[in-house]
């Protein structure tokens, strides 16, 4: 075994994978650039070498600093993670010639599955089942039209050295192939410096579902039972589970056999996983192998109870498979969703800078030891830190592993409603709405779940909640503990004391200068066992909290039912106001006398500023070019500006015919959200 590790990556893997290795006995090395030197993978690391500026290109990436930094502090192999470097052929062989050891598959293995045309041809001769099309480099336009034309449509065309959504398009005539092939291969080539593109029929309806596939050194392979991955967002996944509730135990069977069996041909060492499209039908089709560790993998942990990071490392050390196909487990349920920096009421726009706040869920879970039915939280930030924009945009991965599904997705919602982030927006509204479907909560989804029901963008009113007036008393709940405790401050002048009331009004904000009105009456208040009872209306909430008055997350029973919210009192524009947090919704609202009501609906409603002639930016990132100049008449849909944010190039257009009268901001600045850039005439 090994006594010293480098890991050659950043953020929630390195620190996931610092987790097995201390629980192992062995050194951890760190490596970081100059963005990350307060990161809390160098923290947690018993070393760690500064690679570089900022850019990947110029740290993570170097393969030659990352050999030096493991042979300068003794590291006697390198655990690549996921993303960088980790399905870099060249790389793997490198660190092989260097005399350390790649903690991942040998690099012809990589090789073999890397290229999605040498990797088909191979799934074939394996005898794995693989979509018809045509495998063979396609050389123009036209002759991408025939073959799409003769295969059948839809057909989907696809660069061969694609990733992350680039390079794929799906063509449902002779137009759209035409137009996607030229896309594809502009795409291909400009990303990846490799144009090469073939086509594959279209699968309707289809399923994403991966078999993890587990190898040693001695040829013994098995699979580690499949995870559910369709829940995805331009072909990027956003919640994953396991098992998957839409195939049966043969599908399941056959699929498992057909990964290990294309694991075998190409002598798969470590941990990989293989990706399949699954359509109505449970006919399924091999789509690609990833060689790397697995964003997901902690789903298939819970349902297994195997550390797969704990096994690739021993297979890396020549230790083989201490367990059969027939020993591993799948108990339960596991789900995971990514929580992301970014805003997903602006498009899911990026969302950089500094966490104010950062208070995950209580974890009843390790990382490093999958146990079952909890909660467990996989990241790489800390309160305070800072989310930088060179990178991507994770800020962990939260799971939940149930003795059901339903019980799986009854402990998410309520993780979820303790996640706190404050600083920087994240997508948890958007988890919370997905989870709430009913077509996700009876498995009725495929990969085009969300093109499907948030086809015009997500809004604040996707966001369903079984009782939003639960929100509303719970704001006049803590509105009535503040009032007790001012009460209770000493030195008031007599006559002038605060009186305690047990009618509200409650003022809900619903934009545009409107709101609601909500008669409250809270009685039978217990101040020293936290426990009132809040009539809405009609509606009646008995409510009991022992969390304080400065506490963000909320945690207590309504009706006898537990409940986890967030809580905060003031706003920018409002410092009276509440912000409540539940299921995934938010409301604004200000909890009144029946007077101060009565005065506060006279008060005249100020309009926000008119910004039609501003040219804003949608996120904060750096602008990287600027697209017209004073005096200059841009036409509608030409370029404007460019903003650059954690490896993502955004591009701003004209909506109108504008003339440009001032510039406001300029290239290599960094901008903050609504941030003006330009002014028009």
């Amino acid at each position: 075994m090994f006594d010293k590790i480098l890991i050659a990556n950043r953020g929630e893997i390195a620190c996931r994978v610092i987790a097995t290795a201390k629980k192992m006995g062995i050194a951890t090395v760190a490596v970081y650039s100059e963005a990350d030197k307060d990161a809390r993978h160098v923290e947690l690391a018993d070393e760690a070498v500064l690679l570089g500026p900022a850019p990947s290109r110029e740290s993570y990436l170097v393969a030659d600093k990352i050999i030096a930094a493991a042979k300068s502090t003794g590291a006697q192999a390198i655990h690549p993670g996921y993303g960088f470097l980790s399905e870099n052929e060249a790389f793997a062989r490198r660190v092989e010639e260097e005399g350390l050891v790649f903690i991942g598959p040998k690099h012809g293995s990589i090789t073999a599955m890397g290229d999605k045309i040498a990797s088909k041809k191979l799934a074939t001769a394996a005898g794995v089942n693989t979509i018809p099309g045509h495998n063979e480099p396609i050389l123009s336009a036209e002759e991408a039209v025939g073959i799409a034309a003769k295969i059948g449509y839809p057909v989907m065309i696809k660069a061969s050295a694609g990733g992350g959504g680039k390079g794929l398009r799906v063509a449902f005539n002779d137009k759209e192939a035409f137009e996607g092939f030229t896309s594809c291969r502009n795409e291909a080539r400009n990303s990846f410096g490799d144009d090469r593109v073939f086509i594959e029929k279209f699968v309707e309806e289809p399923r994403h579902i991966e078999i993890q596939v587990l190898g040693d050194a001695q040829g013994n392979v098995v699979y580690l039972w499949e995870r559910e991955c369709s829940i995805q967002r331009r072909h990027q996944k956003v919640i994953e589970e396991a098992p998957s509730p839409f195939i049966s135990e043969t599908t399941r069977r056959a699929m498992g056999e057909q990964a290990v069996a294309l694991a075998k041909a190409v002598s798969y060492q470590s941990a990989g996983t293989v990706e399949f499209v699954v359509g109505k039908d449970q006919g399924f089709y091999f789509l690609e192998m990833n060689t790397r560790l697995q964003v997901e993998h902690p789903v298939t942990e819970c349902i297994t109870g195997l550390d797969l990071v704990e096994q690739m490392i021993r297979v890396a050390a020549g230790e083989p498979l201490t367990f059969t196909q027939e020993q591993i487990r799948r108990e339960g349920w596991a789900i995971e969703c990514r929580i992301n920096a970014e805003d997903p009421f602006r498009n899911f726009l990026p969302s950089t800078g500094r966490l104010v706040r950062y208070q995950p869920p209580e974890t009843t879970m390790a990382q490093a030891e999958p146990q079952r039915f909890g909660v467990r939280v996989d990241t790489g930030v800390y309160e305070g830190g800072e989310i930088p924009m060179f990178y991507d945009s994770m800020i962990a991965k939260l799971i939940v592993h149930g003795r059901d599904r339903g019980d799986a997705i009854a402990k998410m919602r309520e993780a979820l409603n303790g996640f706190v982030i404050r600083g920087v927006s994240s997508n948890i509204p958007f988890q919370a709405a997905l989870l709430g479907h009913a077509d996700f909560a009876t498995g009725n989804f495929n990969t085009g779940f969300i093109a499907q029901h948030y086809a015009a963008g997500f809004k604040a009113e996707d966001v369903p909640h079984a009782d939003p007036l639960f929100l509303v008393a719970l704001a006049g709940f803590i509105r009535r503990k503040a009032r007790e405790r001012e009460a209770g401050i000493s030195g008031q002048l007599r006559g002038h004391e605060v009186q305690i009331e047990h009618d509200y009004v409650a003022v809900v904000n619903v934009g545009g200068g409107r709101s609601e009105r909500h008669a409250l009456h809270i009685s039978e208040f217990a101040g020293a066992l936290g426990e009132a009872r809040v009539q809405v209306g009609e509606k009646d909430y008995r409510i009991a909290s022992n969390s304080r008055l400065n506490d963000v997350r909320i945690s207590g029973t309504v009706n006898g039912l537990a409940f986890t919210a967030q809580a905060e009192r003031g706003t920018a524009k409002n410092p009276l106001a509440y912000r409540i947090h539940h299921g995934g919704r938010s409301i604004e609202l200000t909890v009144l006398s029946p007077r101060a009501a009565e005065l506060q609906a006279l008060m005249p409603y100020k309009a926000p500023p008119d910004t039609s002639k501003l040219l804003l930016s949608p996120m904060p990132g750096l602008l990287v070019h600027l697209g017209a100049d004073v005096g200059q008449t841009v036409q509608a849909g030409e370029r404007l500006a460019v903003i650059e944010a954690m490896k993502m190039e955004n591009i701003l257009t004209a909506s109108q015919d504008v003339t440009v009268a001032e510039v406001l901001a300029k290239p290599g600045e960094s901008l903050a959200v609504d941030q003006p850039i330009l002014r028009f005439a």
